[in-house]
């Protein structure tokens, strides 16, 4: 079968509006429902909005304005060739929240938007009220998971390790971009994977990766992540993560997880200085926002509290 390749295949119907915004030099695609506090949702690899499409009208219907974005080089929004770094990322966080006519939000990310979420949270405080991470650990205990823990996080990051190789993104676009089913069935809990549910998630996520420069984009991300190690801009963004985050922050992740194993996201609570919480979700693993949809509504709306 050969899927469409244009950014339209993101576009899709429900009960909320899809918009563009200009935020830090680049066109960001936002979809929005709902009014009232922003409640910023951002996703992971090899997803993209649609991540959130359970989330999105029941928290708009508790009384937030939901926005959900794709990130840069995702999606229906801009690809430009550079600029997937973690400060330009977060930076396009700040723009966006600004740009929607906000001055804080309630940031609320999962696996690789998780990590952004972690970063964003560190070095602008006073953007983000409040923090919900799923299935991404602090950056920097990843970094020494990777390290220390040599048959357990780094084995299960060797898939993403990959993604260094050049031109990866060919392989990851082969076949009506394949890989993606692939890394989703791999990274997903069996009673998702099974389901007709995730048959039609895992088509519209290989769709967006067939979108032109998608692919390279989504690996830029993680290959800046590695080469920028030893280099001066990396050991910054090292150092300037010790900063601890003042924002209240939960954290969720699913007991499954293969891609994060739970005890490399469970240290870190140490770099929150604000209230914290640390929940597992049973018998969910990466993707918990499409596994367990009704208890990360229930768990955002805990901790993001009803609107007043």
């Amino acid at each position: 079968m050969r899927f469409p390749v244009d950014d339209s295949c993101v576009l899709l119907d429900g009960p909320w509006t899809h918009r563009f915004v200009n935020a830090n030099g680049t066109r960001l695609h936002v979809v929005e429902a709902g009014s009232g506090p922003l409640l910023l949702l951002v996703h992971g690899f090899p997803e993209f909005w649609y991540a959130w499409q359970h989330q999105i009208p029941a928290l708009a219907a508790a009384g937030f304005r939901v926005a959900a974005v794709d990130m840069r080089g995702y999606g229906a929004s801009d690809k430009p060739p550079r600029g997937y770094d973690a400060y330009t990322m977060a930076a396009d966080i700040v723009g966006l929240i600004r740009a929607l006519g906000e001055r804080s939000a309630i940031m609320v990310g999962s696996g690789y938007g998780g990590a952004l979420a972690w970063t964003t949270a560190c070095f602008h405080p006073k953007l983000i009220s409040k923090l919900v991470v799923l299935s991404a650990p602090h950056p920097l205990r990843m970094r020494t998971a990777l390290a220390t823990d040599p048959r357990g996080q780094l084995a299960a990051a060797l898939p993403l390790l990959k993604f260094q190789i050049p031109r990866f993104e060919h392989l990851l676009t082969r076949d009506d971009a394949a890989l993606v089913w692939g890394y989703l069935r791999q990274w997903g809990s069996a009673g998702w994977t099974d389901s007709p549910a995730f048959t039609e998630y895992a088509k519209v996520c290989r769709q967006a990766m067939l979108i032109p420069q998608a692919a390279f984009c989504a690996m830029e991300a993680y290959r800046w992540t590695v080469r920028s190690a030893l280099r001066p801009q990396g050991l910054r963004y090292v150092q300037q993560l010790q900063q601890p985050i003042t924002s209240p922050t939960l954290q969720l992740h699913g007991a499954l997880d293969p891609a994060v194993l739970p005890r490399t996201a469970q240290g870190s609570g140490r770099f929150v200085a604000a209230e914290y919480a640390w929940r597992v979700l049973e018998g969910v693993g990466h993707f918990a926002p499409q596994e367990a949809p009704d208890a990360v509504t229930r768990e955002v709306l805990s901790w993001a509290g009803r609107p007043s």
